[in-house]
C-alpha cells in the first residue's frame, strides 16, 4: 500500500473550496435578481390595476379607495409585502374624473436585498422599482356631479 505524498488528494479539496467560493455569490446574485424582477412585475401590474380602478370609479374619493385595494391585491398576488400607496397625476388637473381625462397611476416600491438589511440597517439598502400606467376616463360617461 502506497502512502499519499506531496499533493496527492489536494485536487478534490481545491475543487470543493473553489466551488463554494464561486457558487455562494452566484446564488446570492440570482436570488437578488429574482426578487427585483418579481417586484418589478408586481408594481407594473399594481399600477395598471390602480389606474383602471381609479378611472372607472364614480367619484375621486371612491377611486382612491378602489385603487388602494387593487394595489394591495396585485402586490399580494405576486408575494410582495408592505404598504404601498399609489399616486395619480391627471391631465387636466385636478383628478376629478371628468370624461376624457388622462390619469397616470404610479406605484413605487423598494426591494430589500436579502441579508443586506441586517448589515446596513433595515430600509437603508434596497433597489427602487416603479410601475406606471396611463388610463383615460371614458369620454362617454356622465360627468361627476
Amino acid at each position: 500500500m502506497r502512502r499519499p505524498s506531496g499533493e496527492d488528494g489536494n485536487a478534490m479539496l481545491e475543487f470543493v473550496y473553489l466551488s463554494l467560493l464561486l457558487l455562494i455569490p452566484l446564488f446570492y446574485v440570482l436570488l437578488a435578481v429574482f426578487q427585483v424582477q418579481g417586484a418589478a412585475f408586481a408594481v407594473t401590474e399594481a399600477s395598471r390595476q390602480a389606474g383602471r380602478a381609479f378611472a372607472r370609479a364614480d367619484t375621486a374619493d371612491d377611486g382612491y379607495a378602489r385603487a388602494q385595494k387593487a394595489v394591495a391585491l396585485a402586490l399580494e398576488d405576486q408575494g410582495v409585502s408592505g404598504q404601498v400607496t399609489p399616486t395619480f397625476a391627471c391631465d387636466p388637473s385636478p383628478c376629478d374624473l371628468t370624461p376624457g381625462q388622462r390619469v397616470e397611476a404610479r406605484v413605487s416600491y423598494t426591494v430589500s436585498l436579502p441579508f443586506v438589511g441586517s448589515v446596513f440597517g433595515k430600509g437603508r439598502a434596497g433597489i427602487p422599482v416603479t410601475g406606471r400606467h396611463v388610463e383615460y376616463v371614458d369620454r362617454f360617461r356622465q360627468a361627476p356631479p
